[in-house]
């Protein structure tokens, strides 16, 4: 693979069940922020539609936030090189080679735990900072840092 292209690799579809989990409750907490500020406070007077429109946004970014962000995240390593395109709104895409790579990490956050799902951020020389695959199944995200961290250690140099 050479450039930048949509890498070959998509996460788990278990994925945009988590982040549509965690948009509603985002929503429903900011929501209920909202509420508390129009009953709490004097200063904030919100009108019935202005709560119903914060409600419909909210609910508009549990719905298509997810979906859009599934379908843009992909991932793929070669033996030279790992490959990403992160995003929802706005697109990055990144390539890391192989004798960047200074450490790889694997992660199950609670929400990701209960999807079965897990995230390999791979640390690189690069001064943008790391590169996240996130959204992987358990299984494969072990596989893959274990693949990264060999193809890495086999590179010579010192990842700077």
């Amino acid at each position: 693979m050479s450039g930048f292209r949509a890498p070959n690799e998509r996460v788990s579809p278990r994925a945009r069940l988590m982040w549509t989990v965690g948009a509603v409750a985002e929503g429903i907490l900011l929501f209920a922020l909202a509420l508390a500020a129009d009953g709490l406070w004097h200063w904030v007077d919100w009108p019935w539609w202005a709560l119903a429109l914060i409600g419909l946004a909210l609910a508009a970014y549990a719905v298509v936030m997810p979906t859009w962000r599934y379908a843009v995240h992909r991932w793929e390593v070669t033996d030279s090189a790992v490959y990403t395109q992160t995003g929802w709104w706005a697109i990055e895409q990144r390539i890391a080679p192989m004798s960047r790579i200074q450490t790889v990490d694997y992660e199950e956050g609670a929400l990701s735990r209960l999807f079965g799902l897990a995230k390999v951020t791979i640390t690189t020389a690069s001064s943008a900072g790391a590169l996240e695959i996130s959204g992987l199944d358990r299984a494969g995200a072990r596989e893959l840092a274990a693949t990264l961290t060999t193809r890495a250690d086999a590179v010579p140099g010192d990842a700077t």
